[in-house]
């Protein structure tokens, strides 16, 4: 006979060992995949609560629809309102992204005034402190030339968010030390919504270039075919531009040897074949959007990334560069950026999908 004291004991030994295995799952790729997968299939499938519903219920609730697809419309003005507001203290901002990009590139050189910064009280140091800092940093400034500007700034901004210098290879380095500054432009009133990001490069042995341009087009108004998806702004497209290479220099193309034999009579010889490289420069040459919204998954991923990194350019970069260089931006940033990438994605992926209007 089983004591109530044994029941307990075995069903404490059931817990654990359950739990063990359950972790044990969740640890494995394979499982998670399909779990991820089966809940990929469940999201907006209904509950079965809907089809029991009476009839004159079910009318009401497609009257409630209706008035949501109205909302929908009206958020879209909404967001084409706040554009219209970017747009406006976009202006009230160049004033000081020109002034900051003059200091960068050595074309104005700020008062004492002007480089005095207050410390927050955690960073105060005493006068002995400052004194001996005050010392190093002038022996460090009598050892080596004096800099111009802020050496490899844009560079350095790249280098410290992960989302970037994923990007960045190391033939890329040398001439992102040429860029001087990034800037937004905005459509014109009355125009379609679209933003473009302009790379603004000093002369280098690179490229003829001055400025590197890509034009992301946007949309603010329901999917005729899913409008409950509307959330904001998407971005439907993008487009970059040609980079006028100097001979010898493009680093988005290797050059490979590969060894080949003839069928008939056996000789080998070495072909030379120019391939594409990985590269930074690849952003200026994104991928087609199909007219029909139809893609590949590969398709949809290359996409959702570069609509990413364009918005993220846009919207954290240009306005807050400085502190990404000195690395005060970039905490709780891979979180944010994580969670707006799938976003994205999703948002491409409904414009893939056939969806079925409410009965």
């Amino acid at each position: 006979m089983v004591s109530c004291c044994d029941c307990q004991v075995m069903v404490v030994f059931a817990l654990v060992l359950a739990r063990q295995l359950t972790m044990q799952m969740m640890q494995n790729p394979q499982i998670l995949a399909a779990l991820q997968e089966r809940l990929d299939g469940l999201v907006g499938s209904p509950s079965g609560y809907m089809e029991s519903l009476p009839k004159v219920v079910k009318r009401r609730v497609n009257a409630l629809k209706n008035l949501q697809v109205k909302c929908a419309h009206i958020e879209a003005k909404f967001y084409e309102e706040v554009h219209e507001l970017e747009r406006k203290y976009a202006a009230l901002y160049q004033p000081l992204f020109d002034k900051r990009s003059e200091i960068v590139r050595a074309a104005y050189e700020p008062t004492d005034e002007e480089c005095e910064w207050k410390q927050d009280e955690e960073e105060e140091l005493t006068e002995e402190m400052k004194e001996k800092a005050k010392v190093e940093e002038e022996k460090k400034d009598e050892e080596k030339e004096d800099p111009k500007g802020i050496p490899e700034f844009w560079l350095t901004v790249f280098k410290n968010v992960d989302l970037l210098s994923e990007m960045l290879q190391e033939h890329d380095e040398p001439i992102l030390k040429h860029l001087q500054d990034i800037k937004v432009k905005f459509s014109d009133a009355g125009q379609p919504m679209s933003f473009t990001l302009e790379f603004h490069f000093e002369p280098n042995d690179f490229f003829t270039n001055t400025v590197l341009t890509k034009t992301y087009k946007m949309r603010s108004e329901p999917d005729e075919s899913d409008p409950f998806s509307f959330d904001g702004p998407e971005i439907m497209g993008c487009t970059g531009c040609a980079i006028d290479w100097v001979k010898g220099k493009n680093v988005t193309l290797k050059t490979i040897k590969k060894k080949q034999k003839h069928k008939g009579r056996g000789t080998v010889r070495t072909v030379t074949k120019t391939v594409p490289n990985d590269s930074f420069f690849n952003f200026f040459s994104p991928p087609d959007v199909p007219e029909g919204g139809e893609m590949d998954e590969d398709s949809e991923a290359v996409l959702a990334a570069d609509f990413e990194i364009g918005h993220f350019i846009r919207e954290r970069i240009v306005p807050r560069a400085v502190l990404y260089f000195t690395g005060e931006a970039i905490e709780d940033d891979d979180d944010d950026v994580s969670e707006r990438h799938v976003r994205v994605k999703r948002r491409l992926t409904r414009r893939t999908i056939q969806t079925m209007s409410p009965r």
